[in-house]
């Protein structure tokens, strides 16, 4: 049975999803949730509402309007975190440690790997098989599903001054630009992470995405402010196949 982390939908302009990325706010200035036109959810089997086996990740997809986030174990509440986020999309975190009762989970805040725990009775667990590693280096991403790459492409990464950061990260909203000829292409995911440089920018809070673009002689080069560009094919395959919440790492 699917759950409501495979919904995505946008609630807030683009601008403001995509303020570590290249283009102008003009360019960015209108989006609209993923609906008929492009399927509310990913096709396939890209998450499962059953346990994580080998090689799977966990979902945990916040239930309410509002999760509490812990320090530790039994410990004093740290912060409350509001669902659905401010794109309008339903609340998910990646999950590090299942321990029964409690759950250590990545949290899509400053600074990047942040950590904390919830109460397992205030999430909906999935799982996905699938996961995407950029190789900064050699400009290329690839998609797994469990240790089969299902999925390969260049990219395009930060410049020197504004690099893409190495880390963990997970998928936190999908939204489509309403010009599909822009300069954030067919889709744009963004990411659990944070610019290390632009504590802000065109307005927003200098979160990382992965998105298409209208561009595609700089993907295989360093040309955005954060943000990881692929071509329009590669993340309208990702929009169709993957879930909010799918594991994203960034390598060296």
């Amino acid at each position: 049975m699917r759950t409501n982390l495979l919904r995505t939908a946008a609630a807030a302009t683009l601008a403001f999803l995509l303020t570590g990325c290249g283009g102008s706010a003009s360019s960015t200035a209108r989006s609209e949730p993923v609906g008929s036109a492009a399927r509310s959810e990913p096709v396939g089997s890209a998450a499962r509402s059953e346990p994580a086996g080998s090689g799977s990740s966990k979902i945990a997809s916040v239930k309410g309007s509002r999760i509490t986030v812990y320090g530790s174990k039994e410990g004093m509440a740290q912060r409350t975190i509001t669902s659905p986020n401010d794109y309008g999309a339903v609340r998910v975190f990646l999950v590090e440690r299942d321990e029964g009762e409690w759950l250590q989970v990545l949290l899509p805040i400053r600074p990047n790997g942040s950590k904390g725990w919830v109460k397992a009775t205030d999430v909906t667990l999935a799982e996905t098989a699938y996961r995407v590693e950029i190789d900064r280096g050699a400009f290329r991403f690839t998609v797994y599903d469990g240790d089969r790459a299902v999925r390969m492409g260049k990219v395009a990464t930060g410049e020197a001054g504004t690099p893409t950061p190495p880390g963990r990260y997970f998928f936190t909203e999908l939204v489509r630009p309403v010009d599909q000829g822009g300069a954030y292409g067919a889709y744009a995911f963004g990411l659990s992470g944070f610019s290390p440089v632009l504590k802000s920018f065109a307005g927003g809070p200098g979160q990382l995405a992965i998105h298409g673009t209208n561009k595609p002689s700089a993907i295989g080069t360093r040309a955005s402010h954060g943000c990881v560009r692929i071509s329009n094919d590669d993340i309208t395959w990702m929009a169709k196949n993957l879930a909010i919440g799918t594991p994203v790492v960034v390598l060296g």
